[in-house]
């Protein structure tokens, strides 16, 4: 197990824009078959109404539509950005070859530190944040870091028995020493035990026949699930402390979106209520990855349901396995529209 970050003495970080490229295109869950019976059933359970669908863009292309629109939210042009960092896909359309630095080429970023972070699922976007903070803090005269990430299932069929139905999608953050959003705090934690929980074997196969497989279902469903139960409290716990807050002082807490059942597990974990609008993005999204926090919180803002000065969780879970919390800080309504 990974020791827990203290807490760092630099200044919180930033969102100064957020954007998605979300594909117009749908796709229904119900049409969606699985290898047999027990699993169709687990599959029409998850809560999932549909998934957003781009065939032609691959990871790298829905990141790029994201990031267009977040420098433009932002004022800048890729020329201005200090750092690009890439939360690297789950299976990249070549080997040897790098994605980051052809995100870099698509943008303009020539400046740019450039580089890639994963190896986490969907938490992956904690160390995409953490070396955000890393790349403000050594130069002084860095301004603006993009992290970005484009969310495409690694296997031909999108459903991830038991566990979720992927979609397609990009996420765009501008990261800033100040913004709207502030990032005040960062808790994460690994544990080694579950590194192939899930796996796609790939060598020597057609890509029509890669497969998402959960090599221990009952590993997932149970050792897993009480680990997770006992570390969300912990870095809570920790996470809260160390701020000097309590639950009371936290207007809101956001998920992942795996499935309906595992924001009830959360709730029931941690004694608290996931925000409504998690249910919403996870019924017509399905599952973004690393996107799914960061578009969820966004949702909330859009819709003025936080004021100046609350502060909300995002929670993040990956079955690898990792765990992941962030302490947020809502500027004025209006910056972040």
């Amino acid at each position: 197990m990974t020791p827990h970050a203290s807490r760092s003495t630099a200044e919180p970080i930033a969102v100064r824009s957020a954007a998605w490229y979300l594909p117009e295109r749908t796709a229904e869950v119900s049409a969606l078959t699985a290898r047999d019976e027990a699993a169709q059933r687990t599959l029409q359970g998850l809560g999932i109404e549909t998934v957003r669908v781009d065939d032609e863009l691959g990871a790298v292309g829905l990141a790029e539509r994201a990031a267009r629109r977040a420098l433009d939210e932002a004022g800048l042009t890729a020329r201005d950005l200090s750092g690009l960092i890439l939360v690297e896909s789950r299976a990249p359309e070549t080997l040897l070859s790098s994605e980051p630095t052809r995100l870099q080429h698509l943008l303009g970023a020539e400046t740019a530190t450039v580089f890639s972070v994963g190896g986490l699922g969907c938490v992956s976007i904690t160390p995409a944040l953490l070396a955000a903070r890393g790349l403000l803090a050594a130069d002084r005269s860095a301004d603006h870091v993009l992290v970005v990430h484009g969310s495409r299932p690694a296997a031909a069929t999108r459903y991830r028995h038991p566990v979720t139905v992927n979609g397609d999608g990009g996420l765009a953050l501008v990261v800033s020493r100040g913004g709207p959003v502030r990032i005040l705090d960062v808790v994460q934690r690994t544990q080694g035990q579950y590194w192939d929980l899930f796996h796609v074997k790939y060598r020597d196969r057609p890509t029509a026949q890669w497969r998402e497989e959960c090599t221990d279902l009952r590993g997932y469903s149970f050792q897993l699930a009480m680990e997770t139960r006992n570390r969300l409290t912990e870095l809570l716990g920790e996470l809260l402390e160390r701020n000097g807050l309590d639950r009371g002082d936290v207007r809101g807490y956001f998920s992942h979106n795996l499935s309906a059942g595992s924001h009830t597990f959360t709730e029931e974990a941690l004694g608290i209520e996931i925000h409504s609008v998690c249910r919403e993005n996870l019924r017509r999204y399905g599952h973004l990855g690393p996107n799914d926090v960061f578009l969820n919180l966004y949702t909330a803002l859009e819709r003025k349901e936080f004021a100046t000065g609350d502060r909300v969780v995002l929670i993040n879970v990956s079955p690898v396995a990792a765990w992941s919390l962030l302490l947020v800080e809502i500027g004025p309504q209006e910056a972040v529209a």
